[in-house]
């Protein structure tokens, strides 16, 4: 249930709000790439150093879910935004993702990015495959084995489009 949902921007001195949060899904080593060890300070660089964002999604002063919007390359390729979800395992299910997407999307659009991409989607997260898909994004393309899942071992990842 997402009523009464805030999402909004953080600094980095905020950090912290989030990285219960953070942690808890790293751990798991099955969909983020950041080794399931990383430490706080590391987190917060990569996820609040400009031009990277992070915003949270919050119900009565508690931190559901969080996101990272940044461009998905420098130079060249600083047009198409590039984000990241995490919602707490308590929290899942109640379409906190799908309304982070939605907020990301029109984020990634007034700030002047015409597309965005996921470049690390592990292909065995079929319920974030099927979310985005919902959300306008299309599988453009398959990396094999490119994701040490902590369980399944070497796991495909997908690469997935839309235009803003």
């Amino acid at each position: 249930m997402t009523g009464d949902l805030s999402i909004h921007a953080i600094r980095p001195d905020e950090f912290e709000r989030v990285w219960p949060i953070f942690r808890a899904v790293i751990e798991n080593g099955d969909t983020y790439s950041y080794p399931p060890d990383m430490d706080i300070e590391t987190a917060r660089q990569l996820w609040t150093t400009p031009p990277a964002r992070t915003f949270v999604a919050e119900r009565n002063h508690e931190v559901l879910g969080c996101y990272l919007l940044k461009p998905n390359q420098p130079g060249l390729g600083n047009h198409v935004a590039n984000a990241g979800y995490m919602v707490s395992p308590a929290a899942r299910g109640e379409g906190l993702a799908s309304a982070m997407c939605t907020h990301s999307l029109d984020e990634a659009r007034r700030a002047g990015f015409t597309a965005m991409q996921f470049n690390f989607v592990v292909s065995t997260n079929t319920v974030a495959i099927g979310l985005w898909q919902r959300h306008g994004f299309d599988i453009v393309g398959r990396v094999p084995g490119a994701f040490r899942h902590a369980q399944f071992g070497p796991t495909d990842l997908v690469v997935m489009h839309r235009m803003l």
